[in-house]
């Protein structure tokens, strides 16, 4: 399921494995990175950053930044960052940074993954139509990814 806003970006599988494994996927920092396609430099921690580098072909030139909002066990993780950041002569620094949420819910199947991103309206107006187009269809493919690492 698919669902949007000009704000607000929200997706959903279900997935064969249990809510252990998933969160497993979600909250250690070089997993996620395996799944997710960057390499990441230090674990996730509740209100500190972890920096990093894309490592998609033809989008290795992106590094940045994940402040990790909230781990909450099996449950929750969220983290801050500066969406489709893809210019590499701007700072992002100022700009505000969108929020992503998974929300992990135990299944008769497995796990039901929600993913959330927000704030895309606060982004500046002459990128803000193609971050969202972009992450929307990278939510698309981050979730096809993880299915298939959770599985495998």
């Amino acid at each position: 399921m698919t669902t949007s806003s000009t704000d607000c970006i929200r997706k959903e599988i279900q997935l064969r494995a249990p809510q252990a494994r998933v969160w497993k996927a979600l909250s250690d920092a070089e997993e996620f990175g395996t799944w997710f396609g960057m390499k990441l430099e230090g674990g996730f921690v509740p209100g500190q950053s972890v920096f990093g580098r894309i490592t998609h072909p033809n989008y290795e030139h992106i590094h940045l930044e994940m402040r990790v909002e909230r781990m909450e066990a099996e449950r929750l993780f969220s983290y801050r960052w500066h969406p489709y950041p893809m210019d590499m002569k701007r700072d992002y620094s100022a700009e505000p940074m969108t929020l992503v949420e998974f929300h992990l819910e135990a299944t008769g199947d497995g796990t039901l993954l929600k993913v959330v991103e927000s704030g895309f309206d606060q982004l500046p107006a002459d990128r803000r139509d193609e971050a969202f187009r972009m992450n929307d269809g990278g939510w698309t493919s981050q979730m096809a990814r993880i299915e298939r690492h959770v599985a495998g």
